[in-house]
């Protein structure tokens, strides 16, 4: 029986993340449309993306993948590659920090923000796709070579484990959170 590599999950977290994009194209034509944000929406997009699409996906591939890529002596391609992946995701975190700050502009009053949150959405939209790809089709393939299979097995179940840790690691700040701003 053929085990499952470590790209495996991230491979399939793909699809989620292709999925919420698609959604996130169809509000951004609704946004457009009406020249409204329905409620909710931001935050749930920008919750997915910060939590699942960085902290989750993007926490897998840079403290567990990329760790061990850095051990390894990698050709000048795959190393160039690993480098522009972090950049990249860098730069969905600032996007999706500007997204925010966008949209909290225009939840207080400022309606000049819309053109700022739509354009972060655009970005995002076009961003993942592509870096997707890079990831999917050019990258994790190859560097699952550098590997024995006993690596590619110890990357998987730290994998799992960092998952299972990643739940109450939100719970416990949304907690904590709360006691800061409700009992001081």
């Amino acid at each position: 029986m053929r085990k499952m590599m470590p790209i495996g999950p991230l491979m399939i977290e793909h699809r989620l993340i292709e999925k919420m994009i698609a959604v996130m194209k169809e509000h951004l034509k609704a946004i457009e449309e009406q020249s409204h944000i329905p409620s909710g929406f931001i935050e749930a997009t920008v919750d997915f993306i910060r939590t699942y699409a960085d902290r989750c996906h993007h926490g897998k591939e840079e403290d567990i993948l990329f760790r061990e890529l850095k051990k390894k002596s990698m050709s000048p391609q795959h190393k160039r590659t690993m480098e522009e992946l972090i950049e990249e995701h860098v730069w969905g975190r600032n996007t999706t920090k500007a997204l925010l700050e966008s949209y909290t502009s225009y939840r207080h009053g400022n309606a000049e923000s819309l053109s700022g949150v739509i354009a972060h959405l655009k970005e995002l939209i076009d961003f993942y796709p592509v870096h997707i790809e890079k990831e999917d089709r050019h990258f994790f393939r190859p560097v699952m070579e550098y590997f024995t299979q006993e690596e590619r097995d110890a990357m998987l179940e730290e994998g799992f484990e960092f998952d299972q840790k990643l739940i109450h690691e939100k719970y416990r700040d949304i907690v904590e959170n709360a006691e800061i701003t409700f009992l001081g």
